[in-house]
């Protein structure tokens, strides 16, 4: 049995939660809101961020994130990617040497372009920093229904040890080296999930969703290989598997907002009414930001930022990306003749 402390309880840690008591471990929950946590010992669900999903009475809970760490081996960071630095640097003081951290949020920071594992590897040089990552929604793992992760780690001890805990005959875990493509997937996807849902808002049908899915899977790839990922992780679940279900899920909030954008909603409007924190918008900035340091196209990205921060109509954008410049879609191949 292991003892984990998930630390942020938003949906997808009260989900994890859920999973992990399963399994058979010691869970303790930690959230900076005391009314969150009264709420939680009240009811055992989340009623706001996960009706419906009871939590086994075996979970507990605590605003005391140094009683969390001292009584945790693993720790599960599951707070939204923009409070990831302020509360690792909370953290900091009290996780041990070689402690696990496992960061499952998706970001990238939007002022210093660092994924969500460098950063808490920042505030926190003393932990073993790990990542997991996948086409998973919260409120599908919290009801117990088969899906697939990616365990990330610097080394195949830590991949496995984290893959050991989480697996289950609903929850099957993969290992990779790779976590900077993990994380880039997990991030960008969110930024294509935007347009996607625009797409959904504007009317438009499957073959634009399928294009965006297609031409977004080949920005999220050339930026990521220019910036080291390997291209087997950009093709794999934290990848495409991820940008399918995040483009195409009615759980998606990327999703919710983009639709309700294309609807007519500004950006402000759209995250109000979301109701919870929609990481492309955060991650948008960045993967403009990274694409220019590393002389990448990223049009659909760029279209994104132009109608989240420039006040393009989403309607604009879409004739915009259709009239780019014509080109081969693959410049590689050869031709017979």
């Amino acid at each position: 049995m292991e003892r984990v402390g998930i630390i942020g309880a938003g949906s997808w840690g009260t989900a994890l939660a859920v999973a992990l008591a399963n399994n058979g471990h010691s869970v303790l929950i930690w959230s900076i809101v005391e009314a969150e946590i009264d709420m939680l010992k009240a009811n055992h669900e989340h009623l706001d961020k996960l009706p419906g999903v009871k939590l086994p009475d075996t979970i507990d809970f605590t605003t005391d994130i140094g009683k969390t760490i001292n009584d945790s081996d693993m720790l599960v960071l599951a707070v939204p990617s923009i409070f990831t630095r302020s509360t690792a640097q909370k953290m900091s003081g009290f996780v041990k040497d070689g402690q696990i951290i496992v960061c499952v949020a998706k970001g990238i920071e939007d002022d210093t372009f660092m994924t969500i594992s460098d950063v808490v590897e920042q505030e926190i040089p003393n932990a073993d920093v790990a990542v997991l990552c996948g086409p998973s929604h919260a409120e599908e793992v919290g009801i117990g229904l088969p899906t697939t992760l990616v365990a990330g780690a610097h080394s195949k001890a830590t991949a496995e040890h984290i893959q050991e805990v989480f697996m289950s005959e609903v929850l099957r875990v993969y290992t990779s080296p790779d976590m900077l493509g993990m994380e880039l997937g997990g991030s960008l996807k969110n930024v294509i999930a935007l347009a996607a849902g625009m797409a959904d808002g504007l009317g438009y049908g499957d073959n634009t969703k399928a294009a965006l899915i297609t031409r977004g899977i080949a920005e999220i790839s050339r930026l990521g290989i220019a910036m080291g990922a390997s291209p087997e992780t950009l093709s794999g679940l934290t990848g495409i598997g991820d940008l399918i279900v995040t483009c195409e899920s009615k759980h998606s909030r990327n999703r919710k907002a983009g639709m309700l954008i294309g609807q007519g909603y500004t950006m402000d409007e759209a995250t109000a009414e979301v109701k919870m924190v929609v990481e492309g918008i955060y991650s948008a900035k960045a993967a403009l930001a990274l694409a220019k340091k590393y002389d990448v196209e990223i049009p659909i990205i760029e279209v994104v930022n132009k109608v989240l921060f420039e006040d393009m109509p989403a309607k604009e954008g879409v004739t915009e990306l259709m009239l780019r410049n014509k080109r081969a879609e693959h410049s590689g191949l050869e031709w017979d003749r």
